[in-house]
């Protein structure tokens, strides 16, 4: 399968990529500086360019199967990156008729399944009043995505560590069948298998131990 990843250069998009080209994918990556991608293979095509730069979105996007997303905020980025640059990515996706969509935002983004304890709730007040522009960029992002027609999986994570790869976690919502944590390198795995299978589309599943 041929793979267009965006936030390859983040903690958890580097094991989205060394994942991938492990499971045998064609992987294209879009990033802002290349060297900060030490991965190199002959099915890995790295792009300079800017996830809000809707020209260089497109040329990533044109040609693939399916889209994964680890956009989160950095240090000097905008507020709302995720948003603009999910906006972008599923403007591309629509335009070159790729229909499969996985991306990553955290446990705090609501879903209407969910059904949180206490200790939830209490995470989530802490969220608003610490990160409340992570927050929101999170929430709006998915915003994007469920308005699109696409073939859409929006993982969750909760905090996630620089743990190795179990291959062994829960699958639910927020209060339900759901932990506190997950290595970056099973939250890839996680994400890698909704390329391939329906069981969570159009779901917002909460990957954690």
């Amino acid at each position: 399968m041929r793979v267009a990843i965006f936030g390859a250069t983040g903690r958890t998009g580097r094991p989205l990529v060394e994942q991938a080209l492990v499971a045998g994918h064609e992987v294209r990556a879009l990033v802002r500086d290349p060297s900060k991608l030490p991965v190199t293979h002959g099915r890995l095509a790295v792009v300079r360019g800017d996830v809000l730069d809707r020209p260089k979105v497109e040329e990533v996007v044109a040609g693939v199967d399916a889209v994964l997303s680890a956009l989160g905020q950095t240090k000097g980025s905008p507020k709302d990156v995720q948003t603009r640059g999910t906006e972008n990515i599923v403007a591309a996706m629509e335009g070159h008729g790729v229909r499969r969509l996985v991306s990553l935002t955290g446990a705090g983004v609501p879903d209407a399944r969910d059904e949180p304890k206490i200790a939830d709730r209490a995470i989530t007040f802490l969220l608003k009043r610490l990160q409340p522009d992570v927050l929101e960029d999170g929430v709006r992002h998915a915003e994007v995505i469920k308005a699109s027609g696409l073939e859409w999986v929006i993982v969750r994570g909760p905090r996630l560590t620089e743990g190795s790869r179990k291959g062994e976690y829960r699958v639910g919502m927020v209060g339900k069948n759901s932990g506190t944590q997950i290595s970056r390198a099973d939250l890839a795995e996680f994400m890698l298998d909704q390329l391939t299978t329906d069981t969570h589309l159009r779901q917002m599943p909460v990957v954690s131990y």
